[in-house]
């Protein structure tokens, strides 16, 4: 990453890398198996023999030995800044060669060789720890079995997960994990997701239900159909989106661009400024010698790493911990969250409500005021209606049905018209006593009304989800205002949110309305929507950050939000935002040490106060320490009630597409011309959203260009869907920012 800022970002895949048809060994290199940190070692070795000799007998010996040195570990950086150099783009590398060179020319040669060899060394431990911490990511697909037991011909045998094809039916035995994902034909079972979801309970699963790879079978012996290629598996195809997702930059990084990017020619500049006025006015020699010594003392080695690998490291630990975050700007923006709004249905609540009272006209029985009710719902997709239909043993459904948006139902059964819907529908203050008193219990209360009279009120509750107050109680600790926004009536959005701890309460809200709040709730401050990533569209798509809940297997959910918690447990958002927080303050440390740095070493070096070989020393020290701080954005701590998943860090067993290899540290790689980056499954247009333009813009997170280098001009071929255009930041986020289901 000698040009880190201006490098090319197209790389072969490494040899640790998994390609298609050849399965390899996907486990991080050890630290003596660094390409840079074994040449700076052998460089280091001749360069201390020859050093000694050179003492003791023939200074020939010395300097020779020393010009070797430097040329093995120039070798980790020199060749790739000559090959930018020719391209017209300048980047650290450029600068440490040109350093290194001088200080030959000058007769310094073990400074110049020392100069190689600790920028190897921190090439190197940088290589090391981004290779670790994507590898870390990776480690999810050890979750996949050596084999499969696939019954094909009514014959059982073994095979291979790659050898798994769509349709086959794949046997899953006590204690056994998911090769991949399908649905289950026969049996039932409870799945344990602790590793991909981080949620600790087992979860009750029978026929038709589905199982994701990686899951672990608890209970009997299930028969699942394949439903997807265990390399296109929901594991592997949250791997894919992350890995992409780590090179899309934050704000901070695009500060470090900023600073980085015009600073590499300033420091020439100001070099050739040192040793042209220098020489003026004294000895051109000195002032030649300490114009290298400014060029080294400048040049942006730790900023240009500073952020990129604290996001590289706070991304890969998230995903770990059961939650996709989308890139470098969602975790800086999680960072600064202090306001979350939460949808009610499905975020706080369980999302599976229930009948808990059925209150009756005279003569009207429980079973027939159900009976009335179902015979509407029998054909809607509502969680209500779901949940009278669950209440009864047999539907007849009616007749002539017809939905009015925003009230109710409306049919004929038996020949009399029923009507089923919300209490303010109905012109009657029949049962008003028992609508109020069901409200304020927390259930959403609907009348059915037959021939004209009302018959019955029906109250359906979703139950708050066990863990909600404990979240919300951690959220409040960490200093961030919870608000809830609903389309559900007021008295019970009050009741479940005095449940949760929650004060602020937005009620009856249309989904518009509820994007069109955010802004006065956040008060100007950064504020997060918790909601389904579907229904919640608009004010997901509002908020600073969107969090879609429960989107293990739902593509739109992990396309669509900025974060995308895996699991159903409310306990994961208080501790991602933690996390987020962690590491941005780690990003600002490494930005602050990396200016301050240059600040102080530019000076002293300009007035000769530190010769070369200091400057070499403190620099390089300078960014190995960043690289270690970075590396802390991978260490989580988990708060109060929330397990993290275990892990494995075994073999995988499939064939996937290999990492991108992390070689801009500026900004995403690229994608070739013409070609379109996982937006929507299969990259397929979703309905009711808009085309977006071609590529996101310089400021955003991977813009299109020539030759895969991003420094380059955008190309105008390139599309990304389902990427934000400009991927702008704060305030500057609108409603258009990333397609949307309708």
């Amino acid at each position: 990453m000698a040009d880190a800022c201006c490098g090319p970002t197209s790389t072969p895949p490494s040899a640790n890398a998994v390609d298609h048809g050849h399965a390899v060994n996907d486990t991080a290199p050890r630290l003596w198996q660094v390409r840079e940190l074994q040449l700076a070692a052998a460089a280091a070795i001749i360069l201390a023999v020859s050093w000694s000799i050179g003492r003791t007998s023939d200074e020939t010996v010395a300097t020779v030995g020393g010009l070797i040195a430097a040329a093995i570990a120039a070798a980790t950086f020199a060749p790739s800044a000559l090959k930018n150099l020719r391209h017209g783009r300048i980047g650290v590398g450029t600068l440490m060669t040109i350093a290194l060179v001088g200080a030959i020319a000058l007769g310094q040669i073990p400074e110049a060789a020392m100069l190689g060899i600790l920028f190897s060394i921190a090439e190197g431990l940088e290589e090391y720890a981004v290779n670790k911490t994507r590898r870390g990511l990776r480690a999810l697909l050890s979750l996949v079995p050596p084999t499969a037991s696939v019954i094909r011909g009514g014959t059982e045998s073994a095979i291979s997960p790659d050898d798994i094809a769509i349709g086959d039916t794949m046997l899953l035995r006590p204690g056994e994990r998911a090769a991949t994902d399908g649905t289950i034909s026969l049996g039932s079972t409870n799945l344990d997701l602790s590793a991909i979801t981080g949620e600790s309970l087992p979860i009750e699963a029978g026929i038709d239900d589905e199982v994701h790879a990686g899951a672990i079978n608890g209970g009997g012996a299930i028969e699942m159909i394949v439903t997807a290629l265990a390399s296109d598996s929901s594991l592997a195809r949250i791997v894919h989106i992350v890995e992409q997702a780590q090179d899309r930059k934050g704000s901070g990084q695009r500060l470090a661009d900023r600073i980085a990017r015009p600073l590499v020619p300033s420091i020439m500049i100001l070099a050739a400024l040192v040793a042209g006025v220098g020489a003026m006015f004294g000895d051109p020699m000195l002032w030649l010698e300490r114009a290298l010594v400014v060029l080294v003392a400048a040049s942006p080695c730790a900023l240009a790493i500073s952020v990129p690998l604290s996001v590289v490291a706070a991304i890969g630990a998230a995903s770990r911990n059961g939650a996709l975050v989308k890139g470098g700007a969602a975790v800086e923006e999680l960072g600064r969250i202090r306001v979350v709004a939460l949808d009610k249905t499905g975020t706080l609540t369980a999302g599976t409500p229930e009948v808990v009272d059925v209150v009756t006209a005279a003569g009207i029985s429980r079973a027939d005021a159900l009976a009335a009710a179902a015979a509407l719902e029998a054909r809607s997709e509502h969680p209500l209606a779901r949940a009278i239909l669950a209440s009864v043993s047999t539907v007849t459904a009616a007749d002539d049905v017809t939905a009015i948006p925003g009230y109710g139902l409306t049919g004929t059964l038996d020949s009399a018209t029923i009507r089923l819907g919300k209490p303010s529908w109905f012109d009657t203050d029949i049962f008003s006593a028992d609508i109020a008193r069901l409200q304020s219990a927390g259930a959403t209360v609907v009348l059915v009304e037959r021939a004209g009279v009302l018959i019955a009120a029906i109250a359906v509750r979703d139950e708050l989800r066990p863990e909600a107050a404990d979240a919300i109680r951690q959220l409040t600790a960490l200093g961030i205002d919870t608000a809830m926004l609903t389309g559900d009536n007021a008295l019970t959005a009050r009741a479940l949110a005095a449940q949760a701890g929650i004060n602020t309460v937005h009620a009856d809200l249309l989904p518009e309305e509820k994007a069109a709040l955010l802004t006065d709730i956040a008060a100007g401050r950064k504020i997060a929507m918790v909601g389904d990533g579907v229904n919640d569209a608009p004010a997901l798509a509002t908020a600073d950050i969107g969090i879609a809940m429960g989107a293990m297997g739902t593509d739109v959910a992990i396309e669509t939000a900025d974060v995308a918690l895996m699991g159903e447990d409310l306990r994961h958002l208080p501790q991602v935002l933690a996390h987020a927080r962690h590491a941005r303050r780690i990003m600002v440390q490494n930005i602050a040490l990396s200016i301050a740095i240059i600040g102080i070493l530019v000076p002293l070096a300009a007035t000769g106060v530190l010769g070369l070989a200091t400057v070499v020393l403190v620099h390089e020290l300078a960014e190995v320490l960043v690289i270690a701080n970075a590396v802390r954005a991978a260490r989580t701590t988990p708060l109060h009630g929330f397990l993290p998943p275990p892990t494995d860090s075994g073999t995988l067993n499939i064939t996937v597409a290999p990492a991108p290899e992390f070689e801009d540290a500026c900004c995403a790689p690229a994608p070739k011309p013409g070609s379109v980056v996982a937006g929507t499954p299969g990259n397929l247009p979703v309905p009711g959203v808009p085309a977006m333009a071609s590529a996101v813009g310089p400021d955003g997170g991977g813009s299109g260009r020539p030759h895969g280098c991003t420094c380059a001009p955008p190309s105008p071929h390139v599309a990304i869907a389902g990427m934000e255009e400009g991927s702008a930041v704060g305030g500057n986020r609108t409603a258009s920012k990333r397609p949307q289901p309708s």
